[in-house]
């Protein structure tokens, strides 16, 4: 079963390289752009027919090692 998981950083937190990518994009042109917030993409394959344990099994795999969770955030999609 394909997995992907989105990690992002809490909204109260500063995203240093979001505001790099947000001002490179301005000196290109693109002055409509107000914010960008980077974030990590994750795609696993994983075995199981229960797709309950299987988003389980992936939210304990997030928490533990995909994401830092004092400061980011995930959400998993079967």
């Amino acid at each position: 079963m394909k997995v992907e998981v989105f990690v992002t950083l809490r909204p109260s937190l500063n995203d240093a390289q979001g505001a790099v990518v947000c001002q490179a994009l301005h000196n290109l042109g693109y002055e409509q752009v107000t914010q960008v917030r980077i974030g990590k993409y994750v795609e696993l394959e994983v075995t199981g027919e229960d797709r309950a344990a299987v988003e389980h099994q992936v939210r304990a795999m997030s928490e533990q090692l995909l994401s830092n969770p004092i400061i980011e955030d995930f959400r998993v999609a079967l």
